[in-house]
């Protein structure tokens, strides 16, 4: 199929690239224009100047920014995709972003009559390099359907979790998850350290029982070793957690641990750790 790509991180630029691989004609448009081209070199295809021009005459549009802010940019802005978005295509967007823009996107979108979706992805750059990537998407199912076959040429599970918003808010469900998760694994870490134990030991008997986790299985021995300068940013996953929270102030969900750990990785931020992996939480207990 013809499709665009819009916003090559380290999420989509090989995500674009499997969508390359997998035989698509695939345009792309980054706000760096050399990374854009760093990827035509690499994959074929073509770059596009704006976002609109990369859209112009695709199927479907894919895109992977980092904000609520940049998406709305790269959509409804001056030059944004929806500009020469023609009637029947479809918008599938991979941002982790709030369950509002994504129903204000599709509102204008519906107005087009551009589908669109809401497809935030978790398994980090690794997945992503990997094609191994979880999809979670809201929107319309005959949407959903013309557009799953090539998401998975990145995604090893692509699921339609609901209406337009769900993808946004199940995400924020992973994210609640792993915040809980990362904190446990500092503790128990920390503990085993204090209580004379060989860790690594540890964690290969506990990883076979209940307390296996893929934070266990990915992470632990880095954190063993205070390694993380790798992975997914304390930056981002602060960006995550705002977005989770603000969500859980407007529906009424009690999360007081999340909101903890929403703290610790402020300190983190403040100690020089914005990029650090989130794993990272661990340097508060040393």
């Amino acid at each position: 199929m013809k499709t665009a790509f819009i916003g090559l991180g380290v999420m989509g630029y090989p995500m674009a690239g499997h969508l390359a691989q997998a035989g698509h004609d695939v345009t792309v448009y980054n706000r760096t224009a050399a990374k854009a081209e760093a990827w035509v070199k690499q994959h074929g295809g073509a770059s596009a100047a704006t976002p609109a021009e990369a859209a112009r005459d695709a199927e479907v549009v894919f895109c992977c920014v980092g904000n609520d802010d940049d998406l709305r940019h790269v959509v409804v802005g001056d030059g944004g995709a929806f500009t020469y978005m023609a009637p029947g295509t479809i918008f599938v967007d991979h941002t982790t972003a709030s369950a509002q823009v994504a129903l204000e996107l599709a509102g204008i979108g519906g107005i087009k009559e551009i589908a669109f979706l809401d497809a935030p992805v978790s398994g980090g750059q690794a997945g992503a390099e990997n094609g191994q990537l979880t999809v979670m998407v809201g929107g319309e199912e005959g949407a959903f359907n013309t557009a799953a076959p090539l998401m998975q040429a990145y995604g090893k599970a692509v699921t339609l979790m609901g209406p337009v918003s769900s993808g946004q808010l199940t995400k924020m469900v992973n994210q609640i998850c792993i915040a809980g998760l990362v904190q446990g694994l500092s503790e128990a870490l920390q503990f085993a350290d204090r209580a004379g134990l060989d860790a690594h030991r540890v964690v290969d008997v506990i990883s076979k029982g209940a307390a296996q986790s893929w934070q266990m299985e990915n992470r632990a021995t880095t954190m063993i070793d205070d390694q993380f300068d790798f992975g997914f940013a304390v930056d981002w996953m602060r960006k995550d957690l705002g977005i989770v929270l603000a969500e859980a102030r407007d529906n009424g969900a009690v999360l007081p641990v999340t909101a903890l750990v929403d703290q610790f990785y402020a300190e983190l931020q403040a100690k020089g750790g914005g990029r650090w992996d989130t794993s990272s939480l661990i340097r508060l207990l040393r």
